[in-house]
């Protein structure tokens, strides 16, 4: 299991800024959702040890098969790290009956500051096998991008 999915994109806007996105639960279900699909955050506790427990609901389930239901994914993410306009750290674990789902994946978002912006670059390890690896980070690239368009006005 030495599998990595990866995505990083500069956001212009400074790293406090991007990082204050990961800790406002309106600013989370605005953005984490990749492209295609929307989210409801149902428990918000944004503090090491905390975390999030959110639904997200497929746009077109026929193309993106749910793991939890046929149109939704529901995750419980738990905050591992939070450290200030540096990193965040999340485990998540996907409420699913098929096994190939099961475990949890540990995302790590570290921010960097370049030049006027913050490049933000995000490992996924762990990933339940039946994720598949392309479309996992493109997911993840679409959520970087999501939160590039959300921060960018805010800094």
């Amino acid at each position: 299991m030495d599998r990595a999915d990866r995505a990083s994109r500069v956001i212009a806007a400074p790293p406090a800024t991007v990082y204050g996105g990961f800790l406002d639960r309106e600013s989370v279900e605005a953005w984490l959702p990749a492209e295609g699909m929307r989210g409801r955050v149902e428990r918000w506790d944004p503090r090491p040890g905390g975390g999030f427990w959110m639904v997200l609901t497929y746009l077109d389930p026929v193309d993106s098969p749910g793991k939890t239901s046929d149109a939704t994914d529901v995750v419980d993410v738990g905050f591992a790290d939070l450290v200030p306009s540096e990193r965040v750290v999340q485990r998540a674990v996907f409420e699913a009956d098929d096994p190939s789902y099961a475990g949890t994946m540990t995302m790590t978002w570290q921010l960097a500051a370049a030049g006027d912006g913050t490049e933000v670059t995000v490992t996924a390890t762990d990933v339940p096998p039946g994720i598949d690896q392309a479309v996992h980070e493109a997911g993840i690239a679409s959520s970087l991008a999501n939160l590039a368009s959300y921060v960018e006005g805010a800094g």
